[in-house]
């Protein structure tokens, strides 16, 4: 595997926005409850995405070839927390680049980018998805939450970790 690259995403166009939608519906292979009702709601889902965060929409790619992508907002009003925060709205490798540290990449440059905006980021992951949820609480997410079958995750960004983040 070559080199990965990771660049905030400039424009999307329609060959863009298949590109990700491919990666977004293979990434939920097997967990399909968690990723919409097919290609359809991917499309709407992703170019909201793009409307709502533009800025921190990062793409990784290896050789050219997209690869993953992670979709942070820095200004995502959370009504658990009763005031903005940072939320990671989407995140997804693409499964042939799986263990190769891509994930590892994006998700340093997602909190690094939201670190400059806010002292605290939520997400949410299926509650089956449990390699997600193990990799959120490797970079010090903690549960706090669930509603149906999604759970709320939220990491303070200015805390000192108990362990080096990422490593299990």
């Amino acid at each position: 595997m070559g080199a990965v690259e990771v660049e905030r995403l400039d424009r999307l166009n329609a060959e863009t926005l298949e590109e990700l939608v491919g990666i977004y519906m293979r990434g939920y292979e097997g967990l399909r409850e968690y990723g919409g009702e097919g290609e359809g709601y991917a499309k709407r889902y992703l170019r909201w995405c793009w409307s709502k965060a533009r800025d921190g929409f990062f793409v990784a790619r290896v050789n050219g070839e997209l690869a993953g992508f992670i979709v942070c907002d820095r200004d995502w009003y959370s009504k658990y927390e009763g005031r903005i925060v940072g939320a990671i709205h989407e995140f997804v490798v693409d499964r042939g680049f799986q263990g190769h540290g891509i994930g590892r990449i994006l998700m340093e440059k997602g909190l690094d980018y939201l670190s400059r905006y806010t002292d605290r980021v939520e997400l949410w992951v299926g509650e089956k998805n449990r390699g997600a949820i193990e990799f959120y609480e490797s970079y010090g997410f903690r549960r706090v939450g669930q509603s149906g079958i999604w759970v709320r995750m939220v990491r303070d960004l200015h805390a000192k970790p108990d362990k080096p983040l990422g490593e299990d």
